[in-house]
Protein backbone atom coordinates (compact mmCIF):
# COMPACT_ATOMS: atom_id res chain seq x y z
CA UNK A 1 0.00 0.00 0.00
CA UNK A 2 1.09 3.69 -0.94
CA UNK A 3 1.59 6.13 1.98
CA UNK A 4 -0.12 8.71 -0.83
CA UNK A 5 -3.08 6.55 -0.86
CA UNK A 6 -3.50 5.84 2.73
CA UNK A 7 -3.01 9.90 3.28
CA UNK A 8 -6.07 10.13 0.57
CA UNK A 9 -8.09 8.06 2.67
CA UNK A 10 -7.08 9.88 5.88
CA UNK A 11 -8.11 13.06 4.79
CA UNK A 12 -11.52 11.29 3.60
CA UNK A 13 -11.83 10.17 7.05
CA UNK A 14 -11.30 12.97 8.75
CA UNK A 15 -13.61 15.31 6.17
CA UNK A 16 -16.62 12.97 5.71
CA UNK A 17 -16.78 13.41 2.38
CA UNK A 18 -14.96 13.20 -0.83
CA UNK A 19 -15.65 16.66 -2.22
CA UNK A 20 -14.08 18.22 1.62
CA UNK A 21 -11.65 15.88 1.17
CA UNK A 22 -10.26 16.87 -2.45
CA UNK A 23 -11.13 20.71 -0.95
CA UNK A 24 -8.78 20.03 1.83
CA UNK A 25 -5.83 18.39 -0.62
CA UNK A 26 -6.25 20.71 -3.42
CA UNK A 27 -7.22 17.87 -6.03
CA UNK A 28 -10.39 16.41 -7.38
CA UNK A 29 -13.15 15.30 -6.42
CA UNK A 30 -13.26 12.04 -8.53
CA UNK A 31 -9.36 11.38 -8.11
CA UNK A 32 -10.36 10.98 -4.24
CA UNK A 33 -12.88 8.38 -5.08
CA UNK A 34 -11.17 7.04 -7.75
CA UNK A 35 -8.04 6.29 -5.12
CA UNK A 36 -10.19 4.75 -2.29
CA UNK A 37 -11.99 2.59 -4.63
CA UNK A 38 -8.73 1.42 -5.59
CA UNK A 39 -7.29 1.10 -1.88
CA UNK A 40 -10.51 -1.24 -1.41
CA UNK A 41 -9.89 -3.34 -4.08
CA UNK A 42 -6.28 -3.79 -3.23
CA UNK A 43 -7.09 -4.40 0.44
CA UNK A 44 -9.79 -6.81 -0.88
CA UNK A 45 -12.31 -5.41 2.03
CA UNK A 46 -14.91 -2.15 2.32
CA UNK A 47 -13.32 0.79 3.93
CA UNK A 48 -16.41 3.40 3.25
CA UNK A 49 -20.22 2.53 3.59
CA UNK A 50 -22.97 4.44 3.01
CA UNK A 51 -25.49 5.26 4.92
CA UNK A 52 -29.04 7.61 5.85
CA UNK A 53 -26.83 10.71 6.80
CA UNK A 54 -24.12 10.05 4.91
CA UNK A 55 -20.84 7.82 4.50
CA UNK A 56 -18.94 5.81 7.73
CA UNK A 57 -15.91 3.76 7.90
CA UNK A 58 -16.30 0.16 7.82
CA UNK A 59 -14.25 -1.50 11.16
CA UNK A 60 -11.61 -1.96 8.88
CA UNK A 61 -11.39 1.77 7.39
CA UNK A 62 -11.82 2.71 11.40
CA UNK A 63 -8.20 0.55 11.58
CA UNK A 64 -6.76 2.02 8.70
CA UNK A 65 -7.68 5.38 9.68
CA UNK A 66 -5.72 4.56 13.20
CA UNK A 67 -2.59 3.26 11.14
CA UNK A 68 -2.64 6.09 8.72
CA UNK A 69 -2.63 8.73 11.65
CA UNK A 70 0.60 7.17 13.48
CA UNK A 71 2.05 6.89 10.45
CA UNK A 72 1.59 10.50 9.57
CA UNK A 73 2.45 11.23 12.97
CA UNK A 74 5.63 9.80 12.17
CA UNK A 75 6.21 11.15 8.70
CA UNK A 76 5.50 14.35 9.99
CA UNK A 77 7.96 14.27 12.92
CA UNK A 78 10.69 14.00 11.06
CA UNK A 79 9.72 16.56 8.46
CA UNK A 80 9.82 19.15 11.16
CA UNK A 81 12.91 17.67 13.13
CA UNK A 82 14.95 17.55 10.06
CA UNK A 83 13.77 20.91 8.76
CA UNK A 84 14.50 22.62 12.40
CA UNK A 85 18.56 21.17 12.23
CA UNK A 86 18.81 24.05 9.48
CA UNK A 87 20.02 27.45 10.42
CA UNK A 88 18.52 28.58 7.01
CA UNK A 89 14.96 30.57 7.67
CA UNK A 90 12.85 28.65 4.54
CA UNK A 91 10.02 26.66 3.80
CA UNK A 92 6.31 27.07 4.10
CA UNK A 93 4.71 28.58 7.21
CA UNK A 94 1.02 28.41 7.57
CA UNK A 95 -0.87 30.33 9.81
CA UNK A 96 -4.55 30.52 10.66
CA UNK A 97 -6.01 33.98 11.92
CA UNK A 98 -9.04 35.56 12.97
CA UNK A 99 -10.53 37.63 9.92
CA UNK A 100 -10.93 40.70 11.52
CA UNK A 101 -7.84 40.73 13.24
CA UNK A 102 -5.82 39.32 9.92
CA UNK A 103 -7.23 41.73 7.39
CA UNK A 104 -6.17 45.35 9.55
CA UNK A 105 -4.20 45.15 12.66
CA UNK A 106 -1.81 42.18 12.29
CA UNK A 107 -1.42 42.99 8.19
CA UNK A 108 1.31 45.23 8.46
CA UNK A 109 3.13 42.47 11.05
CA UNK A 110 2.49 40.05 8.79
CA UNK A 111 3.98 42.13 5.71
CA UNK A 112 7.15 42.93 7.96
CA UNK A 113 7.27 39.28 8.47
CA UNK A 114 7.85 38.66 5.15
CA UNK A 115 10.06 41.16 4.39
CA UNK A 116 12.28 40.23 7.09
CA UNK A 117 12.39 36.66 5.72
CA UNK A 118 11.87 35.96 2.21
CA UNK A 119 13.19 32.96 2.19
CA UNK A 120 9.65 31.54 4.30
CA UNK A 121 6.97 31.22 2.31
CA UNK A 122 3.94 33.22 4.38
CA UNK A 123 0.80 31.66 3.70
CA UNK A 124 -2.27 33.50 5.66
CA UNK A 125 -5.55 31.67 6.22
CA UNK A 126 -8.71 33.09 7.89
CA UNK A 127 -11.68 31.35 9.97
CA UNK A 128 -12.61 31.62 13.27
CA UNK A 129 -13.51 27.63 14.06
CA UNK A 130 -11.48 25.89 15.86
CA UNK A 131 -8.02 24.52 13.42
CA UNK A 132 -6.80 21.18 13.66
CA UNK A 133 -3.01 21.72 14.92
CA UNK A 134 -1.95 18.41 15.50
CA UNK A 135 -3.31 17.27 11.66
CA UNK A 136 -1.38 20.21 10.14
CA UNK A 137 -4.79 22.28 9.04
CA UNK A 138 -1.57 25.07 10.06
CA UNK A 139 1.21 25.68 11.36
CA UNK A 140 0.29 28.50 13.62
CA UNK A 141 -2.93 29.93 14.91
CA UNK A 142 -3.32 33.30 16.18
CA UNK A 143 -6.52 32.64 18.54
CA UNK A 144 -8.72 34.58 20.70
CA UNK A 145 -9.47 32.27 24.21
CA UNK A 146 -8.96 32.04 27.76
CA UNK A 147 -8.46 28.37 27.73
CA UNK A 148 -5.89 26.96 24.63
CA UNK A 149 -5.73 23.44 24.11
CA UNK A 150 -3.96 21.21 26.60
CA UNK A 151 -1.88 19.46 23.37
CA UNK A 152 -1.04 23.11 22.14
CA UNK A 153 1.95 24.83 23.28
CA UNK A 154 0.89 28.58 23.67
CA UNK A 155 2.67 32.03 23.60
CA UNK A 156 0.00 34.51 25.54
CA UNK A 157 0.70 37.83 23.61
CA UNK A 158 -1.92 40.44 24.73
CA UNK A 159 -5.02 40.68 25.84
CA UNK A 160 -8.04 42.18 23.57
CA UNK A 161 -10.47 44.41 25.17
CA UNK A 162 -14.21 44.44 23.80
CA UNK A 163 -17.01 46.92 24.20
CA UNK A 164 -20.21 47.98 23.18
CA UNK A 165 -20.18 50.41 20.78
CA UNK A 166 -23.05 52.94 18.20
CA UNK A 167 -22.65 55.64 15.90
CA UNK A 168 -21.98 59.05 17.75
CA UNK A 169 -25.13 60.33 16.45
CA UNK A 170 -26.82 57.26 17.42
CA UNK A 171 -25.71 57.21 20.67
CA UNK A 172 -25.82 60.70 21.33
CA UNK A 173 -30.22 60.19 20.59
CA UNK A 174 -30.15 57.52 22.93
CA UNK A 175 -28.33 59.55 25.38
CA UNK A 176 -30.87 62.27 25.06
CA UNK A 177 -33.87 59.66 25.12
CA UNK A 178 -34.88 60.73 21.43
CA UNK A 179 -34.34 56.91 20.67
CA UNK A 180 -35.03 53.97 22.10
CA UNK A 181 -32.22 51.78 22.68
CA UNK A 182 -31.55 48.68 20.16
CA UNK A 183 -29.47 46.24 19.82
CA UNK A 184 -27.86 44.60 16.83
CA UNK A 185 -28.17 40.53 16.67
CA UNK A 186 -24.29 39.44 16.45
CA UNK A 187 -23.29 35.55 15.73
CA UNK A 188 -20.01 36.08 14.38
CA UNK A 189 -18.57 34.23 17.44
CA UNK A 190 -19.74 32.47 20.70
CA UNK A 191 -18.47 35.29 23.04
CA UNK A 192 -20.19 38.39 21.37
CA UNK A 193 -23.10 36.03 20.98
CA UNK A 194 -23.23 35.23 24.25
CA UNK A 195 -22.38 38.62 25.97
CA UNK A 196 -25.05 39.98 23.26
CA UNK A 197 -27.59 37.62 24.66
CA UNK A 198 -26.86 38.83 28.33
CA UNK A 199 -26.62 42.51 28.13
CA UNK A 200 -30.07 42.20 26.47
CA UNK A 201 -31.90 38.81 26.60
CA UNK A 202 -34.62 40.42 24.30
CA UNK A 203 -34.34 37.69 21.38
CA UNK A 204 -36.11 39.53 18.87
CA UNK A 205 -33.83 41.04 17.12
CA UNK A 206 -34.83 43.12 14.17
CA UNK A 207 -31.19 43.44 12.49
CA UNK A 208 -28.60 40.50 12.78
CA UNK A 209 -25.26 39.65 11.72
CA UNK A 210 -22.61 37.14 11.30
CA UNK A 211 -18.91 38.95 10.75
CA UNK A 212 -17.61 41.49 13.10
CA UNK A 213 -16.91 43.65 10.02
CA UNK A 214 -20.68 43.40 8.96
CA UNK A 215 -21.27 44.63 12.71
CA UNK A 216 -18.89 47.63 12.33
CA UNK A 217 -20.89 49.00 9.34
CA UNK A 218 -24.43 48.00 10.57
CA UNK A 219 -23.16 50.22 13.69
CA UNK A 220 -22.19 52.86 11.57
CA UNK A 221 -25.55 53.03 9.66
CA UNK A 222 -27.14 54.01 12.88
CA UNK A 223 -29.05 50.30 13.36
CA UNK A 224 -28.30 50.19 17.07
CA UNK A 225 -25.69 49.07 19.26
CA UNK A 226 -22.87 46.23 19.50
CA UNK A 227 -19.80 44.53 20.96
CA UNK A 228 -16.40 45.14 18.83
CA UNK A 229 -12.84 44.05 20.19
CA UNK A 230 -11.56 47.64 20.71
CA UNK A 231 -9.12 47.51 18.32
CA UNK A 232 -11.55 48.11 15.86
CA UNK A 233 -14.03 50.20 17.57
CA UNK A 234 -11.68 52.79 18.50
CA UNK A 235 -10.06 53.13 15.04
CA UNK A 236 -13.15 53.46 13.87
CA UNK A 237 -13.53 57.65 13.93
CA UNK A 238 -17.35 57.30 13.25
CA UNK A 239 -18.21 55.13 16.43
CA UNK A 240 -17.90 55.93 20.10
CA UNK A 241 -17.81 53.24 22.85
CA UNK A 242 -21.57 52.94 24.26
CA UNK A 243 -20.48 51.05 27.00
CA UNK A 244 -17.02 50.72 28.45
CA UNK A 245 -14.87 47.49 28.00
CA UNK A 246 -15.97 45.15 31.01
CA UNK A 247 -12.69 42.89 32.60
CA UNK A 248 -14.44 39.28 32.16
CA UNK A 249 -14.68 40.28 28.31
CA UNK A 250 -11.25 40.15 28.39
CA UNK A 251 -9.60 37.68 25.94
CA UNK A 252 -6.21 36.74 25.60
CA UNK A 253 -4.74 36.36 22.08
CA UNK A 254 -2.53 33.44 21.80
CA UNK A 255 -0.15 32.31 19.65
CA UNK A 256 -0.27 28.18 18.85
CA UNK A 257 1.46 25.18 17.49
CA UNK A 258 1.81 22.07 18.02
CA UNK A 259 4.60 20.58 20.35
CA UNK A 260 6.09 18.64 17.78
CA UNK A 261 7.22 22.35 15.85
CA UNK A 262 8.67 23.51 18.87
CA UNK A 263 12.54 23.50 17.14
CA UNK A 264 11.47 24.70 13.82
CA UNK A 265 13.29 27.54 13.09
CA UNK A 266 10.72 29.32 11.14
CA UNK A 267 8.06 29.12 13.36
CA UNK A 268 10.16 29.88 16.39
CA UNK A 269 11.38 33.18 14.43
CA UNK A 270 7.59 33.91 13.60
CA UNK A 271 6.81 34.01 17.34
CA UNK A 272 9.74 35.89 18.11
CA UNK A 273 8.26 38.04 15.62
CA UNK A 274 5.28 38.79 16.61
CA UNK A 275 6.02 38.65 20.44
CA UNK A 276 8.03 41.81 19.81
CA UNK A 277 5.63 43.62 17.38
CA UNK A 278 2.68 43.03 19.43
CA UNK A 279 4.00 44.68 22.57
CA UNK A 280 3.84 48.10 20.83
CA UNK A 281 0.32 47.55 19.54
CA UNK A 282 -0.96 46.62 23.25
CA UNK A 283 -2.97 50.18 23.50
CA UNK A 284 -4.84 49.33 20.83
CA UNK A 285 -5.60 45.65 21.92
CA UNK A 286 -6.43 46.62 25.53
CA UNK A 287 -8.71 49.00 24.71
CA UNK A 288 -6.48 51.84 25.58
CA UNK A 289 -7.04 54.18 22.68
CA UNK A 290 -10.54 55.29 22.95
CA UNK A 291 -12.72 57.63 21.23
CA UNK A 292 -15.33 58.86 22.80
CA UNK A 293 -17.95 61.77 22.85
Amino acid sequence: MQWDDARMFLAFAREGSFSAAAKRLGVQHSTVSRRIHALEKQLATPLVERSASGYVLTAAGEDLRDSATRIEREVLSFEDASRGQSEQAAGELRVTAIANMASTILMPLFAKFSEAFPGIDLRIEVTNDSVRLAERDADVALRQTNSPGETLIGTRLTTVASAVYGSADYCKSVRANNLQERWIGVDCCDYHRTWTRQAHPDPDYSFCVDDTALTASALNMGLGVGYLPCFMGDSDPNLVRFREPEEQHNLGLWLLYHRDLRSTRRVTLFRQHMQREIVKLRPQFEGQLANNI
